[in-house]
């Protein structure tokens, strides 16, 4: 068993009823590394896990995956179950290595990809959710990190992670912190299907009203020839650079994004905090590097890295922030791939009259601030939850069952 110095730590304070014992003593089985098939078994068959579910996912349900075609042989070793854990296996960078995500009940045959391990616990000696909430504590992710290499892509071994040695209280303790915390999980995952509807009901309001122009009183209206085919009459087609700028963000490494009260953005979303804001929200935020053509909105006054836009426009951003997503933006270089402005520039985009687009966006806007309310409530149980957690772990909170 690895005892690491955070475990060593830990165990001078550990509750004298918890027991300290390896990974590997609470599995049913080894641990596994998810399967590698070729492309031309890619497009089809059961659904994969792979790297951008396991870092985006706290929980894998019943998330949209890519598919990959396996026998039922392979089904039977590489299928997953309710309450398999699964950690990244590599990472690009050295905090990623490890990082856990829970199987929660999944509804179809599903599987996981090469960089993933799974482990799968046995319950009879430990509640999964409660090693998920270990594993996502401060002291977890010391403990793989001490088993994580620092090479140029950070990861770590399943011989070293059966291996390593952690705290285990009496099983009715395990289910009573899990239960704790999964109250609060399971309250953010409520208002995150209420955000999700709130979003559906405003991109299909933008279809209905201009991409099928059925928009009040749309009946009778004449439609006439344009760049971007029939449209209402009155309704107009401007140049994207005649509508709005893309402004470059702001060159900030990663050590110098102190934090602070305003989000930074990149092209993959938010990506830090920092001190000083670089422009007033509400706000739209492209991307320009690495995930190119990606946008996001910011209620709040933020911060745009030099690897996305932020934008400018005497049009309204709510309806832009709809309009965007639909254009086709060309990589302006296939060594480094990036969006070029001067292409975009050139791009066509419908501008429907003046009245029109206050009525969506105050409509917009209704729902956008029931769905920020939404975010608000679910960032303070976060908060919440994480102070909870590394105190339920420490047994700074009694949950001693009698």
């Amino acid at each position: 068993m690895i005892v690491s110095d955070p475990l060593r730590a830990f165990i001078e304070t550990m509750p004298q009823c918890w027991q300290t014992v390896s990974f590997g003593e609470m599995l049913t089985e080894p641990v596994r590394n998810g399967i590698y098939k070729s492309k031309e078994f890619h497009g089809r068959g059961v659904r994969v896990v792979n790297m951008g579910e396991l870092f985006a996912y706290e929980f894998i349900s019943e998330q949209e995956m890519k598919r990959v075609e396996i026998t039922g042989t392979e089904v039977s070793r590489f299928g997953l179950q309710d309450g398999d854990l699964l950690f990244a296996r590599r990472s690009l960078v050295f905090e990623g290595s490890g990082k856990c995500s829970l199987v929660v009940c999944p509804k179809e045959p599903t599987t996981f990809e090469s960089s993933i391990i799974r482990a799968r616990p046995n319950r009879s000696l430990v509640e999964p959710k409660f090693l998920y909430y270990l594993f996502a504590s401060p002291l977890g992710r010391a403990i793989v990190a001490s088993i994580a290499t620092r090479t140029a892509v950070s990861g770590i071994r399943g011989s070293d992670l059966v291996q390593v040695g952690l705290p285990r209280p009496p099983l009715p303790v395990q289910h009573r912190i899990a239960g704790i915390l999964s109250a609060y999980d399971d309250l953010i995952e409520n208002n995150q299907r209420r955000i999700k509807i709130l979003e559906s009901m405003v991109r299909a309001l933008y279809r209905e009203w201009f991409v099928n122009f059925r928009f009040p009183d749309h009946e009778g209206l004449p439609r006439v020839t344009s760049p971007l085919g029939e449209i209402p009459k009155g309704w107009g087609v401007k140049k994207l650079g005649e509508a709005l700028e893309l402004n470059y963000g702001k060159a900030l490494k990663k050590e110098d994004r102190c934090d602070g009260v305003f989000p930074v953005y990149g092209s993959s979303g938010i990506v830090g905090t920092h001190n000083q804001a670089l422009t007033k929200g509400p706000g739209i935020v492209v991307g320009r590097k690495g995930n190119i053509g990606s946008v996001f909105w910011s209620d709040e006054d933020f911060c745009v890295i030099d690897t996305a836009f932020f934008v400018t426009s005497s049009m309204p951003l709510r309806y832009l922030v709809y309009v965007l997503p639909t254009l086709n933006f060309i990589n302006s270089d296939a060594a480094v791939p990036g969006l070029s402005r001067n292409q975009a520039y050139t791009l066509d985009i419908l501008v429907p009259p003046d009245s029109l687009l206050e009525q969506f966006c105050e409509l917009a806007d209704t729902f956008e601030r029931q769905a920020s309310t939404l975010r608000r409530q679910a960032n303070n149980l976060r908060r919440t939850r994480d102070l909870l957690l590394p105190r339920l772990l420490s047994g700074q909170i009694n949950v001693e069952v009698a």
